[in-house]
């Protein structure tokens, strides 16, 4: 494991075509052992910021340096030190999950005895012992995705990169790729770069959070501390009749800012607290409107991205050519 296996970005820029900024002059450092989410909507920069540091694809300008090495000066240095499960994976479906395994040990110089043992050690750990004779063009999505993480495991990184690792798959699947990736960075001091549009996948997993929103870095910090930063807590109420959302809008409007909610519902962040709900509830009886539901929510990272973009970050179908 490398001493400074740490992550600094400077002035970071990547452009596309003339006036595409995917990547626009972002700062970051990522600790040694620390894990670290990089969340946004599609088309924010989270895959271009990621492609830029493992090397495969240079920077317009700036400066950014993995486990210690320059990304744009050092790229096999880089390259030898980190592990990378991306959106597109490179999976052969007609190889086994061991076959894979001793492939990509063999291009990391490890020897057969190392690939074998290695390999089954990665195998059993992400829970694929029993598929791993068997073709990969017979998995599931959740088992490739575990496949990968194996693949970008086998030859002990000292940083690893994760780009929307858990987009697909089950409740299951997700939790136990979130419990693998939270072992590595505590038992093994992995450092860990992971993009996601899930906010529990971040609240989860991330030691801190960095939210972008195209190509800038809007927010950064614990999301202990981001959510705090909020401060008040938001009520969320759902029409009886669907029909009264825009009264029920007004209504909530005068007690707070927009906040974010499910699409048949209205949210607020209520400028006095929790207390104010009482007031909330005769005001709508007041109007005669009717809600099916009514809920309070404490402050979340969608709450933070909201406030610092205006839109919401979860369930966003913003996209562009560069993601």
């Amino acid at each position: 494991m490398a001493s400074d296996n740490g992550i600094e970005v400077e002035a970071l820029v990547r452009v596309f075509g003339d006036e595409i900024r995917a990547v626009d002059d972002v700062d970051l450092s990522v600790a040694p052992g620390e894990i670290y989410g990089f969340l946004g909507p599609n088309g924010a920069g989270k895959s271009t910021m990621v492609l830029m540091l493992v090397t495969l694809l240079p920077p317009t300008a700036g400066r950014a340096t993995v486990a210690g090495f320059d990304v744009a000066r050092q790229g096999p240095q880089v390259r030898s030190v980190i592990g990378a499960a991306l959106q597109e994976s490179a999976l052969d479906d007609f190889l086994t999950g061991t076959e894979h395994m001793d492939l990509q040990g063999g291009l990391h110089g490890l020897s057969r005895n190392e690939r074998r043992r290695r390999g089954a050690e990665l195998i059993e750990r992400v829970g694929l012992s029993d598929a791993a004779g068997r073709k990969v063009g017979g998995y599931s999505g959740g088992m490739k995705r575990r496949l990968d993480l194996a693949l970008a495991l086998l030859h002990r990184p000292a940083v690893l990169f994760l780009d929307e690792p858990t987009s697909g798959l089950d409740p299951q699947s997700r939790s136990a790729l979130w419990a693998e990736v939270e072992r590595l960075s505590r038992e093994d001091g992995v450092t860990v770069f992971l993009t996601t549009q899930y906010l529990e996948e971040a609240d989860v997993l991330a030691d801190r959070v960095g939210i972008i929103d195209h190509g800038k870095l809007v927010a950064e910090g614990t999301p202990t501390a981001l959510k705090a930063g909020i401060g008040k807590v938001s009520l969320e109420a759902t029409p009886a009749n669907p029909n009264d959302r825009e009264k029920l809008t007004a209504v909530l409007a005068r007690f707070g800012e927009p906040a974010a909610a499910s699409p048949k519902s209205v949210a607020v962040r209520l400028a006095a607290g929790a207390e104010q709900l009482a007031d909330v509830v005769r005001a709508l009886d007041g109007d005669g409107v009717e809600v099916a539901d009514l809920q309070l929510h404490q402050p979340s990272l969608d709450d933070v991205f909201l406030q610092k973009t205006g839109r919401s970050l979860e369930g966003d179908d913003d996209s562009q050519s560069a993601a």
